[in-house]
């Protein structure tokens, strides 16, 4: 079976499936035979709930799709537990990394009681604090995703875990799709020395091969791009993900970026050692000559852009995201002022463009058990000043 480690060459590859199966085991396993014959090496779901998701208020969000109501899309892509086991089976019995994300605590534990090899967080979750709290504990390697987030949310969402548990950062710009111009490649190095981490991309951009190659040269240890078998299908992300053709050619550039440099990294050596290693004057040198031949291909302002100046900021393109695509605390039903709220009254929820958002998560505990102060519609966010 394929292993997953935390070094930063060799970048594990991921075919982000999502929910592209639109419900239908057969669909899911002939997308994960295109991908695995596509060259990922892990292939990965999404276990959805809505409500753990999202209030049915919420109304349209715009995807690559279109304006979908997303809670109603979300309800009807929720599938017995026996649906990814299966799949996990099915993967697994092919020498391959079976991936899920859960988006709240219901899925998480439903994925845990499948005996995953790793887990992954989603962007939007990255503030969930007690989705992290809980995933920390089952100390499996994990995954996180930082689109639409700065330094300080990474730091707090870093501290749920372990110094033992094995935890992965992707850079990720959180808009669908994502210009190549946002990505700020140069950012994987700081990460790394900022947290002392392995990084890596998940890449949204429409580009098959420019983010994930020049990710590759800069040290990228995992590699995650969603894929589809037509991007005329009727999956969520299906108009931004990659059909085989285009996930090959991303697999074939990744890999040929990887053997130009697997020669100058020591074989076999533990994380810190060989991040070490990618800052010194030799690596530096290879990775240059990487990235001076993709300028001569793809012109050196373009590459310029791509790879930014490595400063950890929004993207300008996920920008008005920041509040509204991460998590906050909402109101599940009706609080009329004077009730006392109640731990069945608040969820930690994503608020999307109509509903206002609320507290960040680590008030939940003290939100618990206050007065409401005014009327707190159904899907509002609560505020310090509702309470």
């Amino acid at each position: 079976m394929t292993d997953f480690t935390f070094m930063p060459l060799r970048p594990l590859i991921i075919a982000e499936l999502g929910t592209g199966h639109g419900g239908s085991l057969q669909k899911a396993k002939e997308l994960v035979d295109a991908a695995l014959e596509s060259g990922a090496d892990c292939i990965k779901f999404q276990l959805v709930y809505a409500d753990e998701i999202l209030h049915p208020n919420t109304g349209v969000v715009p995807l690559p799709g279109g304006q979908i109501r997303l809670y109603d899309r979300f309800k009807e892509l929720e599938v017995p537990l026996e649906f990814y086991g299966d799949l996990k089976e099915y993967i697994e019995g092919r020498g391959k990394l079976f991936l899920c994300t859960p988006f709240g605590l219901r899925s998480a534990r439903e994925l845990a009681s499948l005996n995953p090899r790793l887990m992954k967080i989603a962007s939007p979750e990255l503030n969930h604090l007690p989705l992290l709290t809980e995933v920390a504990s089952y100390t499996l390697p994990t995954i996180l995703s930082s689109g639409v987030s700065l330094l300080a949310d990474i730091e707090l969402a870093l501290s749920c875990f372990s110094p033992d548990t094995p935890v992965s950062l992707l850079h990720c710009v959180t808009a669908y799709p994502a210009p190549e111009t946002d990505y700020n490649l140069r950012l994987l190095e700081n990460l790394q020395r900022i947290f002392g981490i392995p990084v890596g991309v998940s890449d949204h951009s429409m580009d098959p091969v420019l983010v994930p190659s020049l990710a590759t040269a800069f040290g990228a240890s995992v590699i995650e791009k969603h894929f589809c078998l037509s991007r005329s299908d009727k999956g969520l992300d299906d108009p931004i993900a990659l059909p085989p053709q285009d996930f090959s050619r991303m697999v074939r550039a990744v890999r040929q970026v990887e053997k130009e440099l697997e020669p100058f990294m020591p074989p076999q050596q533990d994380f810190k050692s060989s991040a070490t290693f990618m800052n010194s004057a030799a690596y530096i040198q290879v990775r240059e000559k990487v990235v001076d031949a993709v300028k001569k291909e793809r012109g050196a302002a373009l590459i310029d852009a791509v790879l930014g100046d490595g400063i950890k900021r929004l993207a300008p393109s996920e920008k008005a995201n920041y509040y509204r695509t991460n998590r906050s605390l909402h109101a599940v039903r009706d609080i009329p002022a004077g009730a006392l709220i109640g731990e069945q009254d608040v969820a930690v929820l994503r608020t999307e463009k109509v509903l206002r958002p609320g507290l960040h998560p680590r008030w939940l505990e003290q939100v618990i058990g206050r007065t409401a102060r005014q009327d707190i519609p159904a899907g509002e966010g609560i505020r310090f000043e509702d309470i």
